[in-house]
């Protein structure tokens, strides 16, 4: 399957099937020079005047002190700043200033136009750098994933399958994304145990996972009205397993009755008729979407909530005590369904990029390199109880996370099977299906009226000559 590549402008053309989203950027693709940036003219901006070794492949400068601004949002900024003990302690002489933003473009995109950009951003928040205005001026990062992490092994072998892929702009790697969220479905392993549930597999074990629920007076689902479309997210990922990358495809390119595909439509139908016997909670359209998420792992009204993986942290002080919070896949709509039953919702996120008119490109590259080896990805999935992009790091107890465990669990089992899709965002779509998706799981709408409705406002994005279309393939 394939993994999101992000527009590097309204007329970009992005490329990237099936199978090869996996395998970009090969080896050689725009490989950027271990010693370029400013260093190169100016012997004295701490730049280029380092030896490049196997435990300094960059050549970064003795004595270099590296600039980096981390943007401070979910994750904080101190697993940077871990990094950069780390680093001080391999390189004798050189340090890191870890400096945090909420303002991203704000604060740095006024350093870009003065030619004096930090060595190392964290690009994220809702304040990011658009990549479109600032690609040209970007280091490609291939090398990096190319050299020996601090164990000695090529980071490339080190990371989960697809995830250079969100980074990488007309075959250029331009940032290394280094958390990965993962999209499942959530639920209180002891509750289960303790009833001699099992997940469902298929709508079908749902529905009776449903009844069974029921007898004990809970639900199965329960919603929030802010977060309606997680639902919208639960469905198109059971669809594309179902009936493989043509539905994502469809999706992504705005094609005309896309969301009338068969495997959309089985598992819309699936869906509502589990809405119709009662099994989501009512009144979800009028409460708030952390308090309907508190009814699930605080009150444990409902047996399943689609998330992604952030939904531990987000309601880690409203969770009940024993709850043991656990993954599973998204489920298709029967056994025989196109990609296996293994395939995820995966996506990286939190890009790292190396500006190419920095003080010391070397020192940046050495930063991120030191973050993607084995002690500082360990030191983030232990504190913040999410998996970086490096596999086979969480121990089998996941830092005393049963959710966390679950997590490398699934990509584990996914292999290169992961995909992700974008289209909602890109297009600006979020607001207008989330009153489409209330009424749908009050069950105020029917499969006719929500395919319509997404069908709309899907046909006027397509028609409108005003919005530049993203071709995916």
């Amino acid at each position: 399957m394939t993994v999101q590549h992000v527009p590097m402008n309204r007329r970009t053309v992005l490329r990237g099937a099936f199978a090869a989203a996996i395998g970009i950027p090969t080896a050689g693709a725009l490989a950027s020079c271990a010693t370029g940036g400013a260093g190169d003219d100016d012997p004295t901006d701490g730049g280029n005047t380092g030896e490049a070794s196997d435990t300094n492949p960059f050549g970064m400068a003795e004595n270099t002190v590296v600039d980096a601004v981390i943007f401070d949002g979910g994750y904080g900024i101190d697993y940077v700043e871990f990094a950069a003990a780390i680093l001080a302690e391999t390189h004798s002489g050189s340090s890191v200033e870890v400096q945090s933003s909420t303002q991203i473009a704000t604060e740095l995109q006024p350093r870009f136009v003065g030619g004096n950009p930090p060595d190392l951003i964290d690009n994220s928040g809702a304040q990011s750098m658009g990549f479109n205005t600032i690609l040209d001026q970007l280091e490609d990062l291939t090398d990096v994933i190319d050299a020996p992490n601090l164990e000695g092994t090529t980071i490339r072998d080190t990371l989960y399958g697809g995830v250079l892929a969100p980074g990488t702009f007309d075959g250029k790697l331009a940032a290394i994304n280094y958390v990965l969220t993962v999209y499942a479905l959530w639920y209180s392993a002891s509750l289960f145990e303790e009833n001699g549930w099992t997940p469902p597999t298929t709508w079908a074990e749902a529905k009776e996972l449903g009844a069974a629920a029921a007898e004990q007076g809970k639900y199965l689902f329960l919603f929030g009205t802010e977060a309606a479309t997680y639902y919208q997210t639960l469905c198109i990922d059971s669809a594309i397993i179902e009936g493989g990358d043509e539905v994502r495809l469809a999706l992504e390119n705005l094609e005309e009755g896309c969301w009338s595909h068969p495997a959309i439509q089985s598992v819309f139908t699936a869906f509502k008729e589990i809405i119709d016997l009662g099994y989501m909670k009512p009144g979800g359209s009028g409460t708030q979407f952390t308090a309907a998420q508190a009814q699930w792992s605080n009150g444990q009204e409902a047996l399943l909530y689609p998330s992604g993986s952030w939904i531990e942290n987000e309601m880690k002080d409203q969770t009940a005590e024993g709850f043991e919070m656990t993954g599973t896949n998204t489920f298709p709509v029967t056994a025989d369904s196109t990609f296996p039953a293994t395939a995820l919702h995966s996506t990286a996120g939190e890009p790292f990029i190396v500006p190419s008119d920095a003080a010391s490109v070397e020192g940046g590259k050495e930063l991120l390199r030191t973050m993607l080896s084995k002690e500082s990805a360990e030191n983030f999935s232990k504190t913040k109880l999410a998996p970086t992009v490096i596999k086979d790091l969480v121990p089998e107890d996941g830092f005393g996370s049963t959710a966390l465990v679950s997590q490398t669990d699934m990509l584990s089992a996914a292999g290169d099977d992961i995909f992700t899709y974008n289209f909602v965002a890109t297009y600006g779509m979020n607001q207008e299906q989330l009153v489409f998706w209330n009424s749908f799981l009050d069950g105020q709408s029917t499969v006719e009226k929500l395919t319509a409705d997404l069908q709309g406002l899907t046909d006027r994005i397509r028609e409108d000559d005003s919005i530049t279309k993203i071709e995916v393939q």
